[in-house]
């Protein structure tokens, strides 16, 4: 078979055969996403960065037609044709001003509404009336943490770890056992929960689409961030992920946020509470088994 036949016959064969393989990852779930923009709907920080992606889609959707339009009737007017010299244009000052100035403006106006945006992507809100008691937060200083107007939040420590996560519900009483959950993270609705987010080895980062953007955690270094989960969505499970590469089992590295009235989440908290204080229990009895067969010896 002659050289150029087979390499013709290959080219395209390839084409399907990489649409074929192609299409189930397009068609994932995880990988689609909601087709268009970012995942939203179950915290109002979430819903802002769903919103102010949205306006920089649009707008820049269309710039894109606007000029690509443009290029396409410039084409079809001045296309070639006997007799027609196409007009030199080159050096025009009105024109080089206008779309310089108007492409600066346009800028402008995109950074105002992200700065404004950035508020409500970054500054935690007060929890309501309804939903679970929280504690007050006292502010680090030294960190990125921002606290609700009201200084009140529940306060949840999320560990990383290869290849996990580890949720230690921070009461604000050194003198009782904190309760501490590994992968599945429970949260009352309408309760403003503040997370403060590290790392006990190497670099991950916290992901839950659904709940606002990525932070990373960095072992020695805490970073910030918040959700409020409204109460349409209690019963709902919002899945995550690390996204940062963190070795060869990162992708088994997934987590759940599970949504949980303030009732369901006091019971929640009283029966983790309860086996603290169980374990605590059985380790006294295994302890002074322990110290009685050392004494024996």
């Amino acid at each position: 078979m002659p050289r150029k036949s087979l390499v013709a016959r290959l080219r395209k064969g390839f084409i399907p055969l990489a649409a074929a393989a192609s299409a189930p990852l397009f068609f994932a779930q995880n990988a689609s996403a909601n087709w268009i923009s970012t995942e939203h709907g179950g915290s109002p920080n979430a819903d802002a960065i769903h919103s102010l992606y949205l306006i920089l889609m649009i707008t820049g959707l269309v710039v894109f037609f606007l000029v690509e339009g443009l290029l396409v009737y410039t084409l079809w007017k001045f296309r070639a044709g006997r007799g027609h010299e196409a007009q030199q244009i080159h050096g025009n000052t009105k024109l080089e001003i206008g779309w310089t100035g108007g492409a600066a403006v346009l800028v402008i106006i995109l950074a105002v509404v992200s700065f404004f945006k950035l508020g409500e992507i970054r500054d935690p809100p007060n929890s309501d009336a309804s939903g679970y008691k929280t504690t007050t937060i006292a502010k680090d200083p030294g960190t990125n943490q921002k606290i609700p107007p009201d200084g009140k939040a529940m306060h949840i420590i999320i560990t990383a770890f290869q290849y996990g996560w580890r949720f230690t519900y921070d009461d604000g009483d050194p003198s009782t056992p904190n309760v501490y959950a590994y992968r599945d993270l429970y949260a009352p609705t309408n309760t403003t929960v503040l997370l403060d987010i590290t790392s006990q080895d190497v670099i991950h980062s916290w992901w839950v689409p659904q709940l606002g953007g990525k932070f990373d955690a960095v072992q020695g270094f805490h970073n910030w961030t918040w959700f409020k989960i409204p109460a349409s969505k209690a019963g709902s499970v919002f899945r995550g992920q690390c996204a940062e590469l963190c070795g060869r089992n990162h992708a088994n590295m997934t987590l759940s946020v599970h949504a949980l009235s303030p009732a369901d989440f006091t019971k929640w908290l009283a029966d983790k509470q309860a086996q603290l204080e169980q374990a605590k229990v059985e380790g006294a009895k295994q302890r002074a088994v322990v110290d009685a067969g050392e004494t024996l010896k």
